[in-house]
């Protein structure tokens, strides 16, 4: 999407400088990875705070099992964390 907005603007005319660098694979790559990082780590806590006001914990069942009960309650939606932070970066360096 920055890249499309990159090749809009400089078909216009509109040179904003440090802009050209999303010409190059490489650094939209590592931008991706970075702002991925960045992401689940900022808001990983924050998801994993809503998700348990919610209350989309884990049931654990009784089988006897030494430090069972220590899970219950454990966010079970966790694959969210991983699917917005990858998700939003390749939207924006594609």
């Amino acid at each position: 999407m920055l890249y499309y907005l990159y090749e809009y603007l400089t078909s216009q005319g509109i040179h904003i400088p440090g802009l050209n660098l999303l010409r190059y694979i490489s650094f939209r790559a590592g931008m991706s990875v970075l702002l991925s990082l960045w992401i689940a780590l900022v808001y990983g806590k924050k998801i994993i705070n809503f998700l348990r006001r919610r209350q989309m914990g884990e049931l654990v069942r009784d089988l006897g099992l030494e430090g069972q009960k220590q899970k219950e309650g454990t966010p079970t939606m966790g694959g969210l964390i991983i699917i917005i932070s990858t998700l939003i970066p390749v939207l924006l360096f594609t």
